[in-house]
């Protein structure tokens, strides 16, 4: 096993950071983490030995859970809780303060359409999740089953 960023061998199968350049395992996107070639920038596949460079949920034990994000989306979906889950803060921020301005503003007719809104943003967010649309977290990992 070979480190994306430096293309250094891992001195141990368990180890969770490259000694040589301290990226965590995993991460980085220079060299094949099979055969320890450069690979070309956005590469899916390596040149050199035809393996996958695209991440697969085994190797990030600490994944976030599709379901997890899902449920979250469909039934608290309008104040963001899904986005916090999965790391995509500002779009989080944004669904929950929206929200709270639709119930500030409930007793005018603007208010119901803006939380009603933002109720259906986050259910459809959430469906969309449970069906795999979204299948990645705000730093690219894909969501566990």
């Amino acid at each position: 096993m070979y480190c994306r960023n430096c293309g250094d061998s891992y001195k141990a199968e368990q180890a969770v950071i490259c000694v040589r350049c301290g990226c965590p395992k995993g991460q980085g996107h220079n060299f094949c983490p099979n055969c320890g070639n450069p690979v070309p920038p956005n590469s899916t596949v390596c040149l050199s030995c035809g393996v996958s460079l695209l991440p697969n949920a085994t190797e990030y034990p600490n994944a976030k859970s599709k379901l997890t994000a899902g449920l979250l989306g469909v039934f608290l979906g309008g104040f963001g809780v899904h986005n916090f889950y999965l790391g995509y803060t500002e779009r989080a921020f944004l669904q929950i303060g929206l929200t709270l301005l639709g119930i500030l503003t409930f007793c005018l007719i603007i208010g119901w359409f803006l939380f009603l809104g933002m109720y259906i943003w986050g259910m459809v967010e959430g469906i969309m999740i449970l069906a795999g649309k979204i299948d990645k977290d705000s730093q690219g990992y894909p969501l566990r089953d």
